[in-house]
């Protein structure tokens, strides 16, 4: 294949795409391995993986109050219309409450129940080993480095999969009539 599938320089530190490629494969196998734990931790508690990320991202945003769904979606990177999928599935398994805020009516409060905080004490012996595992290879300031450098891609994906949504088909790429 003669086409280089990017054309920054800085993705191609050998004047070719061979780095960036072996990049994205080992990016995508730990995505999945990442996944697969997600999966895992769910499957412990009786949960699909986005309802246990659901689930522990209340926990840790709900604070005194509760959290909201736009901030939970924000924190999740999701919509506010899926999220309220997904805390509707946890409110009816009764792991999260959901009540009105005492100033702003339109808005919904989420917190835990306690058989959800009992459900996530339970799992802490597992998360902490799995997690401890995954991430087993970096010190402390390679973990720093990839955190911050995580959240400015997150931005990047969401520009990058904006602008798929948007390019037409080119010649190259159109299906052909047979």
């Amino acid at each position: 294949m003669s086409a280089y599938t990017v054309s920054k320089p800085a993705l191609m530190p050998g004047n070719d795409d061979t780095e960036f490629r072996a990049f994205i494969q080992n990016f995508l196998a730990f995505s999945s391995r990442v996944a697969q734990c997600r999966a895992g931790f769910g499957a412990r508690i009786g949960l699909s993986g986005i309802a246990y990320t659901t689930l522990i991202s209340i926990a840790h945003l709900q604070g005194e109050e509760g959290v909201g769904v736009t901030r939970l979606a924000e924190h999740l990177h999701l919509s506010g219309a899926f999220v309220t999928i997904e805390v509707n599935k946890l409110v009816a398994d009764g792991l999260v409450a959901k009540r009105r805020h005492e100033r702003d009516r339109r808005r919904v409060l989420l917190s835990l129940t306690a058989e959800g905080s009992q459900s996530l004490v339970g799992l802490r012996p597992v998360l902490a080993r799995v997690n401890d595992a995954l991430f087993d290879c970096l010190s402390a300031e390679e973990f720093r480095i990839l955190s911050g450098l995580m959240a400015r891609l997150v931005p990047c994906g969401d520009r990058a999969t904006a602008l798929l949504d948007t390019l037409d088909e080119t010649p190259e790429t159109a299906p052909t009539s047979a």
